[in-house]
């Protein structure tokens, strides 16, 4: 599901000083995994969100993600791609014009889905977080938590085989980043792969899952944690 060889990401300055966000980074996440990347703030966690989700590319090394190199990917092929994955960020990314339902619907809307059957699967969307009340409000009346679980359901729409989410509780109390996390276990369980940077250390050992850790750009050998 994804498999990172050797990858490096590289940033250049202002006086084009190279600086390493991601150095020689190797991991291999198997389909139906649930698997937490941990680290401190800088260590690279929101880079190599970004290049598993396809929003940069590596400087080097080779990044597949559910079936596609990263660094192969055109204008034709992304959207495909992008059917694959579902993406929670932490500061939602909820466009704020839009309805709730709006904006859960969205990714069907741009697979072209219309009529009854986007109806119900929105709802159902919405349902399955506990928001369907919430269908026709926007995103500014509703809590923190709330538009974090907007934010999920809407990627989780279309059925992805990855989920992908960077920091998804970050900005959340203890209480409401038990509910994201367990609406994540929710959807592992029905065989969606989930892949969660966090630096909530203790949210992590709350849960029996597999851990990465990563320091600096890099990860090696003895910071793989089974349960």
């Amino acid at each position: 599901m994804i498999s990172f060889s050797h990858v490096y990401k590289t940033y250049r300055g202002n006086e084009g000083r190279a600086s390493h966000a991601l150095r020689d980074v190797s991991l291999e996440i198997q389909k139906g995994e649930f698997v937490f990347l941990t680290g401190p703030s800088g260590a690279g966690k929101t880079t190599l969100f970004r290049l598993m989700s396809a929003f940069d590319r590596p400087s080097s090394g080779v990044a597949s993600v559910a079936g596609y190199q990263i660094s192969d990917l055109t204008a034709a092929t992304l959207p495909h791609f992008r059917r694959r994955i579902g993406v929670v960020f932490q500061d939602f990314k909820l466009l704020r014009d839009r309805t709730v339902f709006e904006n859960v619907a969205l990714p069907l809307d741009i697979r072209g889905d219309t009529g009854s059957s986007l109806q119900r699967r929105v709802m159902d969307g919405l349902d399955g977080v506990g928001l369907a009340h919430k269908a026709d409000e926007f995103p500014e009346s509703l809590s923190g938590g709330e538009q974090q679980r907007v934010a999920i359901a809407r990627a989780l729409i279309h059925k992805p085989g990855l989920l992908i989410a960077d920091e998804p509780t970050g900005n959340l109390d203890p209480e409401l980043s038990a509910e994201i996390m367990n609406l994540f276990e929710r959807a592992n369980a029905q065989g969606t792969t989930v892949f969660v940077a966090t630096h909530d250390h203790t949210m992590v050992k709350s849960r029996a899952k597999r851990v990465l850790k990563i320091h600096a750009g890099q990860m090696g050998e003895g910071l793989w944690v089974s349960p």
